[in-house]
């Protein structure tokens, strides 16, 4: 296990920790895990796998039981992990609370979205944090995942602690590692992604890296949580404004009649300076969306102006009404208006292969449609129902492409039927990953 520090490599173990801390007492578990959704779950498959000694705790009886039941959305290698961990002693789930009191590390994993104001929705992370601080026992080592603003490790925990009594770094420790999963990708193992760790103190570091090191295969520290925590949203601001610049050169491209694909496949092919991304249809999920206003929230508080990181955001927010203004464009090419136009639309969770709904630019694409007088029907075996503000629409198991005006391509997922794209007779491909052909025009 090698942990990164600077320019310094230490090593560190959970046991190492077990034997510098003999005065406090043995815990039942190893580590609980506060919230069991997309990161959670999967982060205690990873200690589970690692042999460590698992508890973990949801308030919802819904998830708890669709998790024992395996009625969850994972990667392959998690599910098969989710089996072996449910037949096994080392994993324990529940909703109560109390359960954090047996566990010597304590690691947050709530969601943290933003209002219909884009303003922080901090609900749900103040009150995890709350039951935490209630059940802390002295020796516990209490972290934070969730992506928030600078200083919110401190403010919700460690502050909150020291009033109780507990002193971070004598008598708990605080720390903050940021979150890396990417929902649906298998390119990345849970234990080979690097984790950032920022603790309240040098000693509440070294606890954190040790933790982790349970099964993470390398650390880098950072000087405190507030470095950690900028870091994260450092990361997924730096995403959005470079989606935001590829979804213009994509409108650039088009108009310049070139193939902004071969252009981003050519500039890729330079080793240094440039990393490549893709335009799509907007932007979905926990992270992108999201994060970046935790950002800018805070920031305005500080009277700081930012105006790129504004632009981009905008620009992201705005990219679903495109979708629906091209769907317009190209269907009065060929003298059909989008009112009272047949779209199918090809894919509505907001990445390929998961089923996450949660901020999916189709949402707001078909709303659009609706809105326009578009007759809406969606194909997407992840997405068995979707609730709108204009309409219900249940995903059509089969559905006739060529009795559509248009078929938007907006979530390509692997097991999908090309032969819905082959039979249509005029696609948009809002996700600029297939062939041009002379029925089929990009976004």
């Amino acid at each position: 296990m090698t942990i990164i520090e600077g320019r310094k490599t230490i090593s560190g173990s959970l046991a190492t920790v077990r034997e510098a801390t003999s005065e406090f007492p043995a815990f039942e578990f190893d580590v609980a895990i506060v919230g069991l959704g997309y990161v959670g779950l999967p982060t205690a498959l990873a200690f589970h796998a690692a042999g460590r000694r698992v508890v973990g705790v949801d308030v919802s009886a819904e998830r708890l039981a669709a998790i024992r039941d395996e009625r969850v959305d994972l990667l392959a290698s998690d599910r098969g992990r989710l089996s072996l961990a449910l037949a096994d002693e080392g994993l324990t789930l529940g909703s109560d609370p109390a359960l954090l009191a047996s566990a010597e590390a304590v690691i947050v994993c709530v969601p943290t979205p933003v209002d219909e104001h884009l303003v922080p929705d901090l609900s749900i992370l103040r009150e995890a944090c709350a039951r935490v601080v209630i059940h802390a026992q002295p020796g516990q080592l209490l972290m934070l995942t969730s992506t928030a603003y600078v200083g919110s490790t401190y403010d919700m925990l460690a502050g909150p602690l020291a009033e109780s009594g507990l002193l971070p770094g004598r008598d708990v420790f605080v720390a903050f590692s940021p979150e890396r999963i990417d929902p649906g990708n298998d390119r990345h193992a849970h234990e080979d992604v690097p984790r950032v760790v920022g603790g309240v103190t040098p000693e509440c570091t070294r606890r954190a890296a040790a933790a982790l090191s349970g099964y993470a295969r390398n650390l880098h520290l950072v000087s405190s949580p507030e470095a950690a925590e900028l870091t994260k949203l450092l990361e997924n601001t730096f995403r959005a404004v470079n989606i935001a610049m590829v979804n213009e050169f994509a409108e650039a491209s088009r108009a310049l009649r070139l193939d902004v694909m071969e252009v981003i496949r050519a500039a890729a092919t330079k080793p240094y300076g440039y990393m490549p991304f893709t335009p799509g249809p907007g932007v979905g999920g926990h992270c992108i969306p999201c994060d970046p206003h935790y950002l800018l929230w805070q920031l305005r508080k500080e009277r700081l102006a930012t105006p790129l990181i504004n632009q981009a955001m905008e620009s992201i927010a705005s990219r679903p009404h495109r979708v629906v203004e091209r769907a317009r464009d190209v269907l009065s090419c060929t003298g059909k208006p989008l009112g009272g136009a047949r779209v199918l639309v090809l894919g509505v969770a907001y990445k390929p292969d998961v089923e996450d709904l949660r901020e999916s630019p189709a949402l707001q694409v078909i709303e659009g449609l609706l809105a326009a007088g578009a007759r809406v029907e969606y194909h997407d075996p992840y997405v068995p129902q979707l609730c709108l503000d204009m309409a219900t629409l249940r995903h059509v198991p089969a559905p006739d492409p060529a009795a559509a005006d248009l078929v938007v391509v907006h979530t390509l997922h692997r097991n999908l039927d090309l032969d819905l794209i082959d039979r249509a007779g005029l696609v948009l491909d809002a996700t600029y990953q297939l062939d041009l052909g002379p029925n089929l025009v990009r976004l």
